[in-house]
């Protein structure tokens, strides 16, 4: 595609195929998404209706299309810059001899000569791209700058050969060779910059790729042996040594060691790895050897989702982007309207030079009118806002959501895991009469076996002097607490209500002990047998060290701040009290936070959900924006448009901070875009003429026409170096 309305040719052909529902291309990233209707048509049959009009479509398996594109752009690029220096070189003396030596005989034939490889050889691109439009009633730059240079080429063969025509009128033969070899070598040129610009666009996602190492060292049967990564399987045992790349994701089986998330997560700190841990593919190894067992491979891993999403996201489209398309469609026949009306005019009342200024002013409007600028700057502007929210552990899935995320009014933070650390803690066990060792086992036990968060923490409190016990069995009573059976004796663990459902008397100093750890945000749960109250065990989910920071960010840019959650009323008190929150609600169920939110949204207020769990996605669903944590659920991540890799609540204000730096430069990309076609094509068209005598050259309309597409570029490029 060579501008935006070759994105708007190819969007309309995929859009009409017969089965296809809904076609999106990017002019930016040169993807197309495709919604279709696999009975009724094929990727196949969808290439074949754009080859038709001069388009092609790689539509190979991602790996494979992966390297065809690179090889593609190499090749393109390549191409594209020998065209631009044979054209340099041939315009150069075209121009010296029409400003100096014009009237050297055979001057003419000579910049005739140089000119003819300059738009047939160099310049072909151009031809081939507007006949094969042509061919298909359709038009895009190729047309206007075939046109252009074919017109001004012709008219100076013509004065070439027949000058007498003009001569016998008293008027001289001017030849124009050196506009039509110049506006070629400077468009060429122009593409050329902007074909440069336009990679570093993508260079967050090569720099995402080039994370995985080529080769892993797994250990086979008890030696050390180097294989390719595609031949990683799930659960080969995988050798990581000091400074080298983790090449898949998987669980730490031995050794200890400190990895470096920070191309994953934007965390600057080495996180320590040991047994039972988590690592991911990506992340670099910063001290000591450890094994892990490999869990996820190729594109399962947290590193190719990454890629996937931002890849995706850099190929979707904001919605501002929907009136530029509208532009694009039509913006080239436009133009060519306008160069005729100015032909014609000049024509009827240009006097005796109207020929000539009519020839110049339909040349030049062809040449200055330029879609690629607008074609490029929402797209350019997306793509590296995305790669730079993935540097920052901002994972966009869409431009809809960065577009959006600037006009949030209200944050909704879910509590456990978002808010806070989402690993309970015990803070206190008091034991209502003497402690016997077989209760701390079996109270253990129970724990072990139910798999609970706050059991896994009540776990780890008991887990140095306490034992398994083989005989004991449970069974899960739903969010009230876990039943345990020991030799024919039940024992309970769970909140107040469920204990007292079971008919277990809570003594009144217990009752009055509990609710003095709940009003301190503390979750409480009971260990019991068949008559009494064996311990009392109170637990607190920590706030993350970023909360209050992030929640004060918020606060400061006039966002406020909700917090729904399923946990009691008085802990989320406490929490709301300690973040300065005015705006809270506990024990909601997950349908009621959708509710809750959608009432946001009745009162005209932008919402944006921050959660992390299975329980959130209704409420992640039902908001404008949605942010998922990271070491959340994955469905959690799967609904929202955004995710925070690290789950550092900080990196919430800094996308929204990223989505306001993106609108800004979006909004100055088509401003600049629009203000140059508005004030470049009535000058192009001689409206200075009758003032001031001003007539533009051609050659300095094909310069500013290549600038203007590289400007948007290089100016999208500015949000790479700034500070969010």
């Amino acid at each position: 595609m060579t501008c935006a309305a070759c994105a708007a040719a190819t969007q309309n052909i995929l859009a009409f195929v017969p089965g296809v529902l809904n076609a999106s291309v990017n002019y930016g990233n040169e993807k197309g998404t495709v919604e279709y209707l696999p009975d009724i048509t094929s990727p196949q049959k969808m290439r074949q209706a754009l080859q038709e009009i001069g388009y092609d479509m790689l539509i190979e398996d991602d790996e494979l299309s992966v390297e065809n594109v690179e090889r593609l752009h190499r090749e393109n690029y390549r191409k594209l810059k020998n065209e631009t220096i044979g054209a340099l070189l041939l315009s150069v003396p075209i121009v010296f001899i029409g400003m100096f030596f014009m009237h050297w005989p055979y001057a003419n034939y000579i910049m005739w000569a140089l000119a003819t490889p300059v738009l047939f050889v160099f310049g072909r691109r151009f031809f081939v791209g507007a006949w094969k439009q042509a061919k298909h009633r359709s038009a895009n730059m190729d047309t206007l700058v075939a046109l252009s240079t074919g017109i001004s080429y012709l008219f100076s063969v013509f004065n070439t050969l027949f000058p007498q025509f003009w001569e016998n009128k008293g008027l001289e033969a001017h030849v124009y060779f050196e506009a039509s070899a110049v506006i070629i070598a400077f468009i060429l040129l122009g593409k050329l910059l902007e074909e440069r610009a336009k990679e570093n666009t993508s260079e967050a996602i090569k720099k995402l790729m080039g994370l995985q190492p080529s080769t892993v060292v797994v250990v086979k049967d008890g030696m050390p042996i180097e294989i390719p990564i595609s031949d990683v399987a799930v659960g080969d045992i995988v050798l990581v040594k000091p400074g080298e790349r983790i090449a898949v994701d998987g669980e730490v089986t031995e050794g200890v060691s400190f990895v470096d998330e920070s191309m994953i997560s934007g965390e600057p700190i080495p996180v320590e790895k040991k047994p039972g841990d988590k690592v991911f593919a990506g992340t670099l190894n910063r001290q000591g050897s450890f094994y892990f067992r490999a869990q996820k491979v190729g594109k399962d891993t947290l590193l190719a989702h990454i890629i996937k999403l931002v890849d995706e996201a850099r190929g979707s489209k904001a919605p501002v982007q929907a009136l530029v398309d509208k532009i694009a469609a039509i913006f080239v026949p436009v133009v060519i309207g306008i160069a005729l009306v100015s032909f014609v005019g000049w024509l009827i009342f240009g006097g005796e030079n109207g020929v000539v200024h009519g020839l110049l002013a339909m040349v030049t409007v062809l040449v200055i009118a330029c879609p690629c600028a607008l074609g490029l700057a929402t797209p350019t502007a997306v793509m590296v806002a995305i790669g730079k929210g993935a540097e920052e552990g901002i994972l966009i899935k869409d431009a809809e959501s960065l577009e959006l995320a600037k006009d949030i009014d209200v944050v909704v933070l879910d509590k456990t895991g978002t808010l806070t650390e989402g690993r309970p803690v015990v803070t206190s066990m008091k034991w209502t009469a003497d402690v016997e060792p077989l209760w701390r086992n079996i109270l253990y036990s129970i724990e072990y076996k139910s798999g609970h968060p706050l059991g896994e923490a009540i776990v780890a409190e008991l887990q140095d002097g306490c034992s398994l016990l083989e005989n004991v069995e449970i069974a899960h009573v739903s969010g009230q607490g876990v039943e345990g059976v020991y030799y024919g004796k039940k024992y309970y663990v769970g909140n107040e209500a469920f204990i007292s459902s079971k008919n277990v008397p809570v003594p009144f100093h217990l009752q009055t002990l509990i609710v003095r750890e709940m009003e301190a945000a503390r979750t409480v749960s009971l260990f019991a047998d068949e008559e009494r109250v064996l311990c009392l065990i109170a637990l607190t989910d920590q706030l993350k060290p970023t909360s209050k920071e992030a929640v004060e960010q918020l606060q400061q840019m006039g966002i406020e701040v909700a917090i729904y959650t399923g946990d009691n009323e008085k802990a989320v008190a406490e929490v709301a009290r300690q973040l300065s929150i005015t705006s809270y609600k506990g024990n909601v169920h997950p349908d009621e936070k959708a509710l809750l939110i959608k009432k946001w949204q009745q009162q005209g207020k932008i919402v944006a959900m921050v959660g992390d769990g299975i329980n959130d996605s209704a409420a992640l669903a039902q908001a404008d924006v949605s942010i998922a944590m990271g070491k959340g659920s994955d469905i959690a991540m799967d609904v929202a448009k955004m995710t925070i890799i690290s789950s550092d609540l900080t990196k919430v204000p800094k996308a929204i901070h990223l989505s306001k730096q993106t609108a800004k430069v979006i909004k100055q990309n088509l401003f600049w875009a629009f203000i140059y076609n508005a004030i470049g094509i009535p000058i192009a068209a001689g409206v200075l003429y009758p003032f001031s005598g001003f007539m533009l050259n051609p050659m300095i309309a094909g310069a500013a026409m290549a600038l203007s597409s590289v400007s948007v570029v290089t100016n999208s490029l500015r949000l790479k170096s700034k500070k969010i």
